[in-house]
């Protein structure tokens, strides 16, 4: 007990990692030898385990340093005959996301309290071993124990898709296809991550870096690895990202996943792609990233492009809304990975604060969506309209969830793309600009929010607007305290990161800076050698 209390003193913060990322892991646990039938408290119990680790994770916001280093790193011996450690740590990169994981559980246990209702035992325990994977694999300072939390999000998820998802052979279908993804990709990373630990002599990530350089430029560790090596990691982030053409798997599981597993799918577990690329792919294999970085924004641009149109699509009868919102995110992602390979600043800057700010707004709709579902039981447009009338509240949160998706100033959505956008414009280079391949890429990336603001501006049109022409909608129940309760926390994010991102990015431009620089700097060093060789 005193272990647990001094989780939540800021004066100590010596195992602190550790609590927050167990702490859900203790709670599953704990409902695991609870009366299944005793629906009432395994919902209680599980939102307080998940309430205590988001209050637990408060103190690492107030004690960060403004600094590129990793902070309250707690390290011990693991497996000695293989140099594999139990490290955790954080920085600049993975704060945010820490945070994000922490607020999104209670939000998500609350929300769930009224729509499970078949093996809710089971589905509790779920989504708490899913919280601990997703804390440890962001904390994670050792590759093969980010590798270990990496696929213990699998199962959970698969269950979260197959057990408690919708149509019951549709579900089956969507999981299957999620958990196979996934397992390819992960299994290429796996061998990839075995490789370069042998050769490397470590799985410590804060020495693979330098370790594989040095290789790199005695010739240990050749060009073919090198690359071999790269397009293992992206391939296994660009599916979890995911990144077009590795997205066909997302909208299905969005759409039949229950709301709690949509919104921990895109607030959280998308952005352990992304996370990936920024924190393994590139510093570990600086030179193939900034060669094959052109090709990879140039997919993330078709993602952008292709998801806004195959949400538009979607307002085209018969059409699903929750899809609408999956195809978004397809679209949101590619933001993120152009911003990330555009080798800009102000473009990495501006990923890492859209991936919490995605987190939020997606979050948010659809949770918004699951909330109209319980009271109608469908998604499709045409079986709504007018319903502002009888549900005012619903109609305000949504619309301030579509404002921020669209990217309005004043939201967060806006801060992200705008730094996307520009440090794409840029390039990699912007004391030599000129019109080049990443300012045509910028030019047709700002497409997408054109095409965003259509599909949703439009949705909420469709939805919202005009004559009740369905009787069943006349009854509609308004949100009540409760979904108040776990909607409105993210709202007043909304506005707070929108008005003063400042505070979010003062936070994360040290370690951001560090990590494009010191990859920029490698990759040049060794296109420099190459050249020499020749």
């Amino acid at each position: 007990m005193d272990f647990l209390l001094a989780a939540f003193d800021p004066d100590n913060l010596k195992h602190h990692l550790s609590v927050i990322t167990f702490l859900p892991l203790v709670g599953a646990i704990f409902v695991a030898f609870m009366n299944g039938r005793r629906h009432r408290e395994i919902k209680a119990v599980s939102i307080f385990f998940s309430l205590i680790t988001f209050v637990a994770s408060l103190p690492i916001l107030w004690e960060f340093k403004h600094n590129a280093a990793f902070q309250m790193v707690e390290e011990a011996a693991w497996i000695p005959a293989f140099n594999i450690k139990y490290a955790l740590g954080v920085d600049g990169i993975s704060l945010f996301l820490v945070l994000l994981t922490t607020l999104l559980g209670p939000i998500i246990m609350l929300s769930c309290g009224t729509n499970i209702h078949h093996r809710v035992k089971e589905f509790f325990i779920s989504m708490l071993v899913l919280q601990t994977g997703v804390i440890g694999s962001f904390c994670a300072l050792d590759l093969f124990l980010f590798y270990v939390f990496f696929e213990l999000m699998l199962i959970p998820m698969y269950l979260l898709i197959g057990v408690w998802g919708g149509d019951p052979e549709a579900r089956r279908t969507a999981a299957i296809k999620f958990f196979v993804y996934t397992l390819v990709g992960s299994l290429l990373m796996f061998l990839a991550v075995l490789y370069i630990a042998n050769i490397a002599g470590t799985f410590d990530l804060r020495e693979l870096p330098g370790r594989l350089h040095d290789m790199a430029r005695n010739g240990t560790f050749s060009v073919r690895a090198q690359y071999a090596c790269f397009l293992a990691f992206m391939l296994s982030f660009a599916i979890k990202t995911p990144l077009f053409p590795f997205h066909t798997w997302l909208p299905d599981a969005h759409t039949e996943a229950p709301t709690g597993g949509s919104v921990v799918l895109a607030g959280v577990l998308l952005k352990l792609g992304t996370y990936g690329m920024l924190r393994f792919a590139i510093p570990f294999f600086p030179e193939p990233a900034v060669t094959l970085g052109p090709a990879i924004c140039v997919l993330s641009v078709i993602g952008i492009i292709y998801g806004s149109m195959m949400a538009t699509a979607q307002l085209v009868s018969p059409g699903d809304w929750k899809r609408m919102v999956a195809y978004s995110s397809v679209a949101h992602m590619g933001f993120i990975v152009l911003g990330i390979f555009s080798f800009n600043a102000l473009a990495t800057q501006g990923a890492v604060i859209q991936s919490i700010n995605h987190g939020l707004s997606t979050g948010l709709l659809f949770l918004l969506i699951g909330i109209v579902y319980e009271r109608r039981h469908t998604r499709d447009f045409a079986q709504y309209g007018g319903i502002a009338r009888v549900m005012p509240r619903f109609a305000v949160l949504f619309m301030i969830a579509t404002l921020a998706s669209v990217g309005l100033p004043g939201t967060n959505g806006f801060v992200g793309e705008f730094l996307i956008l520009m440090g794409t414009f840029k390039g990699p280079s912007p004391e030599t600009w000129s019109w080049n391949l990443y300012s045509t890429l910028a030019v047709l990336a700002a497409s997408g929010v054109v095409l965003g603001a259509v599909y949703m501006l439009w949705s909420y049109q469709k939805v919202f607007f005009g004559r009740i022409t369905v009787a069943e909608n006349n009854n509609l129940r308004d949100v009540n305290r409760t979904e108040l309760a776990f909607t409105v926390p993210i709202v007043v994010l909304i506005f707070v990161l929108g008005l003063a991102p400042q505070w979010f990015l003062g936070r994360t431009e040290a370690a951001v800076e560090a990590n494009l620089n010191r990859a920029l700097d490698r990759a040049a060093e060794l296109r420099h050698l190459k050249l020499i060789q020749k």
